[in-house]
């Protein structure tokens, strides 16, 4: 999590530095540039922030059985938000980016205007974030409409950013107009304040909501005999809690993973290696956000589980086939690829079949040595934990990000790209083959793990 933390850092910082002079070599204006695609970043952070940060409910709790007043727990809750990394972050990106401005003869009060707005604006999400917190099909609709907003700029239909420019432009040419994200800022903070306030007692707004459970039949999953039974168990917990949703939610988002590498967006991403790295979490986005943490989605209820009749082949087999039947979906969902080129297709199918042949596996195993125990209830930490990290599963995580990268390069070179592809996608048949002599092997190091796992997931 320090890393991850550390990484934003020395990004922000350096595009803070460095965006002016490389968007002068070419030939662009750069405040104006940064100004004009200034409303992605604004919204980006507001999605990212939905993954992310963590929302300060659980905070409240103890506070309401000592003698302060409610408007005060309130302001605490809040103000801790206030003091997010996920606020102070920006600061590495903008304070560089605003000296530079003023060092290049740009009009100094009008920068501090400007980076007075667009702090605004970015704690404006802290609190919008509140309300969102719970309403994943509107989180999902917003990246939609700006991902369709940012395909249609791309390639000439729809330009948003004629309209949001000479907002973002207007704070340092117009002094008085950063007066409407400061306003702003004072509504939604207002609004989550009354939002929160409105819900602290214990019996109603903190206490968890109990209604009726509707997870549909899913009878037509019978066909897989014993292994339908977990599978209705793992669809059914994915549609009823907000971890999971989240989980799911990080699928849909590694599927426009791949226009960063096969639209020639990014330079350095504009390569046949880095095209197949991309396919591979094109299709694989819900492989590797629910896959590797199996079975720690179970860990509410894995003691119980042991206690029961139930075979681990039978058990780890409904989890492979489940992110396999995911995999597929994904690779139907990414045909619009063929957009780009066959080559950018066959990488994908062949990445695909690497997925479900290897990676599949490989997810399975790494779980084993994962011994975190997730809250269902809770949608934070959906990028990890970092008890999730260890020598074993850097060992395991490896060959599912380096193998395909590696049997490409040696068809390559050999050959050329087609059979870099064969190689590939021979890999992932052959994992199909031998799919229950790996089992077995996976399977002993589950009952090797068993009781760890169980100490583990006792621990709070």
């Amino acid at each position: 999590m320090i890393f991850g933390a550390l990484m934003m850092i020395a990004y922000l910082a350096g595009a803070g530095v460095s965006v002016y002079f490389i968007l002068e070599e070419l030939k662009l204006e750069p405040f104006s540039t940064v100004n004009k695609f200034m409303i992605y970043y604004v919204v980006g952070d507001l999605i990212i922030r939905y993954i992310g940060q963590k929302m300060p409910v659980v905070n409240i709790k103890p506070l309401l059985l000592l003698p302060f007043t409610k408007t005060k727990i309130v302001k605490f809750a809040l103000g801790k938000t206030v003091m997010s990394f996920w606020n102070w972050m920006h600061a590495f990106f903008f304070i560089p980016f605003s000296i530079v401005l003023i060092a290049h003869d740009f009009n100094p009060i009008g920068v501090i205007v400007w980076h007075i707005g667009m702090a605004a604006l970015i704690y404006a999400n802290n609190f919008i974030n509140v309300f969102l917190n719970d309403k994943l099909w509107l989180v999902l609709s917003v990246a939609g409409v700006f991902a369709a907003f940012g395909f249609a700029q791309y390639y000439g239909y729809f330009d948003v950013t004629s309209f949001t420019r000479p907002f973002f432009q207007g704070m340092y040419e117009h002094l008085w107009t950063v007066l409407f994200p400061i306003v702003l800022l004072g509504i939604v903070a207002t609004i989550a304040f009354k939002y929160f306030l409105a819900r602290l007692y214990l019996d109603a707004g903190l206490a968890k909501k109990i209604s009726q459970a509707k997870g549909g039949d899913l009878g037509w999953l019978d066909r897989f005999g014993k292994q339908s039974t977990f599978l209705k168990n793992d669809i059914r917990l994915i549609l009823r809690n907000k971890r999971s949703k989240t989980t799911v939610f990080m699928s849909v988002l590694f599927l426009f993973y791949g226009l960063l590498f096969f639209t020639g967006m990014v330079e350095i991403y504009d390569g046949p290696f880095w095209r197949v790295f991309a396919a591979v979490f094109v299709s694989g986005g819900f492989l590797f956000s629910f896959g590797q943490f199996v079975p720690s989605w179970d860990s509410s209820y894995y003691p119980l589980m042991m206690t029961q009749n139930i075979e681990y082949k039978e058990y780890l087999k409904s989890k492979w086939l489940l992110v396999v039947i995911a995999t597929a979906f994904s690779t139907l969902l990414c045909i619009p690829y063929i957009f780009f080129g066959w080559e950018v297709m066959a990488a994908i199918l062949v990445g695909s079949i690497f997925n479900m042949g290897v990676n599949a596996h490989l997810v399975l195993l790494g779980g084993a040595y994962i011994k975190t125990p997730i809250d269902l209830q809770s949608g934070k930490k959906a990028f990890g934990d970092k008890s999730s990290f260890n020598l074993k599963t850097l060992l395991v995580s490896l060959p599912k990000m380096l193998g395909p990268i590696v049997l490409y390069g040696i068809g390559y070179l050999i050959v050329g790209p087609w059979l870099g592809f064969a190689l590939i996608a021979l890999a992932g048949l052959i994992g199909f083959a031998f799919r229950d002599k790996v089992f077995d092997v996976i399977i002993k190091i589950y009952k090797k793990e068993k009781y760890k796992t169980l100490e583990a997931y006792k621990q709070k």
